[in-house]
């Protein structure tokens, strides 16, 4: 598949980035807002293109064009205002969808947070990223895009166990940035996640077969 990957600059995005650009199945293409990081990354030899979740359908629409599948691995970070998570975890998302029905992509992970479906659960502190996350993921759940969404617990920059648990309903955990990164790798080519959506934390199971069984 031709992967285009949204928020290729992140933490997870630059982790995805590298796996997929390994891999012998599939091609990828990396959005980022800004010129330096377009620059960093084609002079290490990767596809970039420079586009901005904030602006149109149409803007996404053509950078995205020749793509099977997205990745949207972006957020506001946690030095923004819930202004900016409005924009970009909810409306930067779901332009995304809007702009990969519009291409043909046919396939569409999401990185979503853990508990984002269960409004009773959520962190009072943190209601606002809830709410765009909760949205965000039942705009692509009502699309008719095969949708992956993963709802990772807390992040961690630890190296990856590869052992996760996976499924529609999990306590609080955590997990590293590494293995969300795979999880997203090998959810593209695992037919089960299709129209699936699910938490994910560290745990006793290989990723594979974690993902063969959520």
């Amino acid at each position: 598949m031709k992967v285009f990957l949204v928020g290729a600059n992140g933490q997870i995005g630059k982790q995805v980035l590298q796996q997929l650009s390994a891999s012998d199945k599939h091609s990828v293409k990396a959005m980022v807002r800004k010129q330096e990081q377009l620059d960093a990354l084609k002079e290490q030899g990767f596809d970039a293109v420079l586009a901005n979740l904030e602006g149109s359908v149409s803007e996404l629409k053509k950078v995205m064009q020749g793509a099977d599948a997205v990745v949207f691995s972006a957020g506001s970070g946690g030095s923004t205002g819930y202004d900016k998570t409005l924009l970009i975890d909810l409306d930067g998302a779901v332009k995304t969808m809007e702009a990969a029905e519009k291409v043909g992509a046919k396939r569409f992970v999401l990185v979503s947070t853990i508990q984002a479906h269960r409004r009773e659960n959520w962190i009072e502190e943190l209601k606002p990223y809830y709410v765009a996350k909760h949205y965000a993921d039942r705009m692509l759940e009502a699309s008719k895009l095969n949708y992956t969404i993963i709802r990772p617990g807390w992040l961690l920059n630890e190296p990856g166990t590869g052992k996760v648990v996976a499924a529609a309903d999990l306590e609080i955990g955590k997990i590293p940035r590494a293995d969300v990164a795979k999880a997203i790798v090998r959810a593209l080519d695992e037919p089960n996640t299709i129209r699936k959506s699910f938490d994910l934390i560290s745990g006793e199971t290989n990723i594979k077969e974690a993902l063969q069984h959520v």
